[in-house]
């Protein structure tokens, strides 16, 4: 009996061994995630929140875009052909666009014969429209991208792409349009320039980590970039990015000043920015948040405006040419940004701007602007 008694007694003494140990190993795994958690938490204080906002096709997934190509690795192989189906895309819609849009006016106009296809060339616009209105592209093929190029290369086309700011047509269309036969071919990959090209209606929010390293940059810094669509729809998805931010990226495109919303044809581009650049500066949680200010797209303002005066727009209504060519163009791109900074002059801490989105000179310019506003905070 002594013996039984001194076996349940060791066994006892076993169990409570066994109970110390895993309460030991439970106790130290508990320390290990409280140690994680405080050094994340300490590493998100260092983490810079910025947000990038602008209407839609104001660039804003450009510049996210590039950022991703300077400062972390870049898109590898398999990123970079998931973009084909994207490209195919931009090209089918664009020659759709062009094709019905040379339609109507052929219908409307009172000089519609400028807007009139060949025979030959009614029938490849049919087909490729009908294409461009399938929700799946087939991929861009020799023959369809040799179609494409002849009703591309039609004058009635060409018209109407002149009048493209009245079609949605995308800033990327002459770019691929002039690149058909690389795109068509059956090893293609997509170049880091067609990716900055290729165009996709941001929806939801997409964010990228970096921590950019230049010349004045201490090591460790890192940002967080938040890239949400611009689109109204997208909008009230904003709100809740609005805390704990240290800098908004604000992207205006300055070369829409003649063009209408995507969402409503009724509606002025620039004027639509213009309220959302008020409607954001007014935001309570920005008070001492810092601004930088992006007037993209001026490689299409510089060629539009010799031919379109920004008085067409409510918003330069006031506005005259006094000058021809360059210096036209200067006066114009400083009336913009006066048009800005002005709404923004009591309240923004920062106002950087850039003439067009090249690609290291800009990034690296915006990462040099916000280290200076981090100083400044």
């Amino acid at each position: 009996m002594l013996s039984i008694v001194k076996e349940s007694m060791g066994l006892l003494c076993s169990k409570h061994q066994h109970f110390d140990e895993a309460n030991a190993e439970e106790n130290a795994q508990a320390v290990e995630i409280e140690r994680r958690i405080a050094q994340e938490t300490k590493a998100e204080k260092h983490i810079q929140k910025l947000l990038l906002l602008g209407a839609g096709e104001s660039g804003k997934s450009t510049i996210f875009k590039q950022i991703k190509l300077l400062f972390q690795t870049g898109f590898d192989e398999g990123e970079l052909k998931s973009y084909i189906s994207v490209v195919d895309a931009n090209v089918y819609q664009t020659i759709k666009m062009l094709y019905d849009g040379a339609k109507e006016f052929s219908q409307n106009e009172e000089d519609s014969l400028k807007y009139a296809l060949s025979v030959e060339n009614k029938d490849i616009g049919e087909k490729l429209s009908e294409i461009g209105g399938r929700v799946n592209y087939p991929r861009l093929t020799k023959e369809l991208a040799r179609d494409i190029e002849t009703l591309w290369k039609d004058a009635a086309i060409q018209e109407t792409y002149a009048r493209s700011n009245e079609l949605q047509v995308p800033d990327c269309a002459h770019y691929f349009m002039e690149n058909l036969y690389r795109l068509c071919d059956v090893n293609y990959v997509p170049t880091k320039e067609d990716v900055l090209y290729a165009r996709v209606r941001t929806t939801g929010v997409v964010e990228i980590q970096f921590s950019p390293v230049g010349e004045n940059k201490k090591s460790g810094e890192v940002y967080r970039l938040f890239d949400v669509g611009g689109q109204r729809n997208e909008r009230r998805k904003w709100i809740h990015l609005f805390e704990g931010v240290t800098a908004v990226i604000f992207c205006a495109a300055i070369s829409e000043y003649d063009q209408m919303l995507f969402e409503d044809e009724s509606k002025n581009r620039m004027m639509e920015t213009r309220e959302l650049f008020d409607w954001v500066l007014k935001q309570p949680c920005f008070e001492k948040t810092s601004f930088m200010l992006f007037l993209n797209k001026f490689d299409i303002f510089e060629k539009k405006v010799l031919k379109v005066p920004l008085n067409v727009c409510e918003w330069f209504k006031d506005y005259q040419p006094v000058y021809a060519g360059k210096q036209e163009i200067e006066h114009a791109y400083e009336r913009n940004l006066r048009s800005y900074t002005s709404r923004a002059l009591l309240q923004i801490a920062l106002i950087g701007y850039s003439r067009s989105i090249g690609p290291v000179p800009l990034i690296r310019s915006l990462s040099e602007k916000l280290s200076n506003s981090w100083m400044r905070l």
